[in-house]
């Protein structure tokens, strides 16, 4: 497997115009780490303002991880463990507060679940704080009141010349002490010496032991640059600037279109398949979901055969003490599914349709049943939904190879949209 890592910004790239994840980067995104491939989420955003978009793409059980604040946070998301971390010298705030106020700048930064800030009206104030679930508590005193270590600052105005000029000024006064950029129109970040999304993920590399060349990374804005520069393959989302393209080594769609998706699927999972992918690898990503509840594992999966073993036990048997025939169609579902999987294309996703089954004979508690699935027919598309089926046949064995039971399942193949 080429990649072992893909980072993605998050708005404008992850997220679509309306601040979701499509259905169809979703699919893709949960799918590339069902393979291996781990995911970082790398933005300006503050960590709790990530943290509902990490529960969503299950980084916590992919094993994932968060940079926030433009790098200056590494954040384990199975623990919430902060395995890196740079801050802002607190002695340098009130010289950022008199600066600011000097301009007629708004000035905020980030504490945990709040947004701290001199101008709780400022429209585009009230929108980070929206944007990030954060509550806005009013500090009129703000250097008096950070009595912290904030991981950035940010200043804020429509004035895009007076912005420009103290970033000039400041990354002349402030070479070595502290970074500054423009994150967006009214927007000046101040962020510690050195940090950026690259540099960050330079730490991360090392601490996961993962080369430049296993790594992808996609980005949006100039922000990104640094990112998508160091990546083995660095990829610009089509909504991109054309200073940011020409940094890439691909550019895709735009995040409107499911630009990440996209990308995913034709660099990555075009180049994957579950056939090759190690059984303990397969087993270990399904432990949370049903298959794991029932002890179900995989033992063998090729192009159109896939078996399976669960145990006879106090999870699968009926009061009585013998396997329970729900838990058999599981077990089939389970096995066909996998196999559907293995026959789709990257840009289409399997769901059941049918299922059948005849119970022939019984399996009792304490023994473990083999379910044997092959591939009956391969259907095409149907439609003009581009819609197919796939029927599978799997029959159930005891551990003496007596059949227990023979299943049909039937699975619809539809196109991501």
């Amino acid at each position: 497997m080429k990649y072992k890592l893909l980072v993605l910004d998050v708005d404008g790239t992850l997220l679509n115009e309306e601040k979701v994840i499509s259905k169809r980067t979703l699919s893709a995104l949960l799918k590339v780490q069902q393979t291996g491939v781990r995911i970082a989420l790398a933005s300006g955003r503050p960590t709790y303002g990530l943290l509902p978009i990490a529960k969503s793409l299950e980084l916590g059980l992919y094993g994932g991880f968060i940079l926030s604040y433009n790098g200056s946070q590494i954040i384990n998301a199975k623990n919430g463990e902060i395995l890196f971390e740079r801050r802002i010298n607190p002695e340098m705030i009130p010289y950022i507060e008199k600066k600011a106020v000097k301009n007629n700048f708004a000035l905020f930064t980030y504490h945990d679940d709040t947004l701290l800030t001199n101008s709780p009206d400022n429209v585009h104030v009230q929108e980070e704080a929206a944007l990030n679930n954060l509550k806005i508590i009013t500090e009129e005193e703000f250097s008096t009141a950070i009595d912290f270590a904030p991981c950035k600052c940010m200043l804020v105005s429509d004035d895009e010349e007076a912005l420009t000029g103290l970033e000039i000024h400041w990354k002349k006064r402030l070479d070595g002490v502290l970074d500054v950029f423009r994150s967006e129109p009214y927007f000046l970040e101040v962020v510690p010496c050195s940090v950026d999304k690259a540099n960050t993920l330079a730490v991360l590399l090392e601490y996961l032991g993962i080369q430049r060349d296993e790594v992808m990374a996609i980005g949006d804005g100039v922000c990104d640059v640094t990112m998508i520069q160091m990546a083995g393959t660095g990829v610009a989302m089509g909504n991109s600037v054309e200073s940011v393209k020409i940094c890439a080594d691909y550019t895709t769609d735009t995040n409107a279109n499911d630009g990440v998706a996209q990308a995913v699927e034709k660099l990555i999972l075009t180049e994957i398949r579950a056939t090759k992918i190690p059984l303990d690898q397969l087993n270990a990503q399904a432990e949370h979901a049903l298959m794991g509840n029932l002890g179900i594992q995989y033992t063998y999966v090729s192009q159109d055969r896939v078996e399976a073993t669960m145990p006879v036990d106090h999870r699968t048997r009926q009061p009585f003490g013998i396997l329970h025939g729900g838990a058999t169609l599981a077990l089939a579902e389970t096995v066909a599914g996998l196999g559907s999987m293995i026959l789709c294309q990257p840009d289409e996703f399997v769901v059941g349709m049918q299922v059948s089954g005849n119970h022939i004979s019984s399996a009792h508690e304490g023994d473990t049943v083999r379910a044997v699935g092959t591939i009956v027919h391969k259907g095409r598309s149907s439609d003009l939904k581009g819609r197919s089926s796939h029927v599978w046949n799997v029959d159930v064995f005891t551990s003496t190879n007596k059949l227990v039971s023979s299943v049909r399942v039937v699975n619809s193949v539809l196109k991501k949209r």
